[in-house]
């Protein structure tokens, strides 16, 4: 079974604090299963809140090397 995840644009997130594993995973172009496997090994930027595992975006984008910049409502 092929991980399907929904896309997700990067300009809608950037005023966001998290994002999920699976928009991570969209944004980068990989599955689920590897996003996962990837903050597992600590290679995708994660904070667990209670039992959920969310990324900061600030982080993410930092890890990226993005030039974009958050921005706050």
């Amino acid at each position: 079974m092929a991980d399907t995840v929904p896309v997700v644009d990067l300009d809608k997130i950037i005023a966001r604090t998290t994002i999920t594993v699976e928009e991570a995973a969209s944004l980068l172009g990989i599955g689920r299963t590897a996003a996962y496997e990837a903050a597992r090994r600590g290679q995708l930027p994660t904070r667990r809140l209670g039992r959920r595992l969310v990324v900061p975006v600030p982080a993410f984008l930092d890890w990226l090397g993005s030039t974009h910049t958050t921005k706050r409502r």
